[in-house]
This record gives C-alpha cells, sequence and structure tokens, in this order.
C-alpha cells in the first residue's frame, strides 16, 4: 500500500510539474495546462479513495 501512495504523490507531483511547464511555455495559448490540471485532480481523488479503501478494508494499520 506504501508503494501505490508514494506512487501517486510522485505522479501528482509531475503532474502539476508539467502544467507549469505548460503555463510557462505555451502562454496560454493551448489547453495543455487544463488537461494536466485536470489529471492532477484526478489522482488527487483516486488517491483519497484508495486510502479510504485501504482503511475500510484494513489493508494498512490504524493510527491508534
Amino acid at each position: 500500500m506504501k508503494f501505490f501512495v508514494i506512487l501517486f504523490l510522485v505522479l501528482i507531483v509531475a503532474s502539476l510539474g508539467s502544467a507549469m511547464f505548460h503555463l510557462m511555455r505555451d502562454k496560454g495559448g493551448t489547453d495543455r495546462t487544463v488537461k494536466a490540471l485536470t489529471l492532477r485532480v484526478g489522482l488527487s481523488i483516486a488517491l483519497f479513495l484508495m486510502l479510504m479503501a485501504g482503511h475500510y478494508f484494513q489493508w494498512m494499520p490504524s493510527l491508534r
């Protein structure tokens, strides 16, 4: 489970970096920035749902 969380966090940061790169390079001329930010939001929601499922199905230890 730790591997997937770290993988998702790396992908989220990479998508954010890609959005910044496209924003600076394209100067708002294309929609690649929007697509990269949409991907980031999707990955963030998927990570949140995966963490919720992991807690519900007890795939990861509790913090208590």
